[in-house]
């Protein structure tokens, strides 16, 4: 059932008729990404359009996926210091995750991709109890330059490749570029705005397309190396 490059199947088109004969031989993919913001050269829908991305090319690859409306929201109070970003936090995120998950029984098991590093608390809480419950679910996430993990060079790039009209390069700014472990304590107790008035931790200078394009594919190519795992036994 693994195919290369067809036409994925999306749950927005599809009705549940349609959707019965193959469910239970399907793995549901669920992009879960974020609304928050991404400097002042970048959209607060980063995350989510990264997560939609990878999704979709791994239901372009692999012909027993389908794939879900995005999970727009989550766990992003370490930004609400900065107008417009819109957080659940990590209680709420676990359980709509949680929930979420528990009422696709009719799919052989559910794949979360997230595009926001900070939902991995909450997701992991959320597979751990899934999977206790004898529940097939998968989680992923890409991975990053922890010096350049916020609306820098990589994010940039990423975005001039799959939204370019949404990129504002004029107004991009150099953040704080020290890797993501040395400011965590300051980022815990003052958010993001104590360590980077400009919302960026990492360096957008020298973003390009290509540069973005080539990320892209790496992410997508470690996404689909992981989803080798999750191919359903066909029934019947």
């Amino acid at each position: 059932m693994t195919g290369s490059g067809h036409r994925p199947r999306l749950l927005a088109r599809l009705t549940w008729p349609e959707l019965s004969r193959t469910a239970a031989d399907s793995v549901l993919a669920v992009p879960v990404g974020s609304t928050e913001q991404h400097g002042p050269h970048l959209p607060f829908t980063v995350d989510t359009d990264i997560a939609v991305a990878l999704a979709e090319r791994l239901a372009r690859a692999r012909s027993w996926v389908v794939l879900a409306p995005p999970v727009h929201y989550g766990s992003s109070g370490e930004h609400a210091g900065f107008p417009g970003t819109l957080s659940i936090g990590q209680e709420a995120t676990e359980l709509l995750l949680t929930e979420l998950v528990r009422s696709a029984d009719a799919f052989a098991a559910v794949a979360l991709i997230s595009g926001h590093g900070g939902n991995a608390v909450p997701l992991r809480r959320a597979v751990r109890r899934l999977r206790d419950e004898g529940r097939r679910v998968y989680f992923w996430e890409p991975a990053g330059d922890p010096a350049d993990s916020h609306a820098g060079r990589g994010e940039t790039s990423a975005m001039l490749a799959l939204r370019p009209g949404a990129v504002r390069p004029h107004e991009a700014v150099r953040g704080d570029t020290r890797p993501l472990a040395d400011i965590l304590p300051a980022l815990r107790t003052g958010g993001l705005r104590a360590v980077t008035p400009s919302g960026v931790l990492g360096d957008p200078a020298g973003a390009d397309h290509e540069e973005g394009r080539r990320l892209v594919d790496h992410w997508a190519a470690d996404l689909l190396a992981a989803s080798a795992r999750w191919q359903p036994t066909v029934s019947g």
